[in-house]
């Protein structure tokens, strides 16, 4: 078990981590895709139940 531990100690000191920077660079982009995906879901449901609403109205 004590073997196995160090194995993975030393695999984590070969990873090279990204830099602070990296890591708010990279959580603006996800933020930012994820309201503009989250925008267009919302539109699309709005778009559907505007046109089901009109189709429901007409029976």
């Amino acid at each position: 078990m004590k073997d196995k531990i160090r194995e993975i100690v030393q695999e984590f000191k070969k990873v090279q981590w990204p830099s602070w920077d990296a890591l708010q660079n990279d959580a603006i982009v996800v933020a930012v895709a994820s309201v503009i995906i989250a925008l267009i879901i919302y539109a699309m449901d709005q778009s559907f139940n505007n046109i089901l609403g009109w189709f429901y109205s007409i029976f």
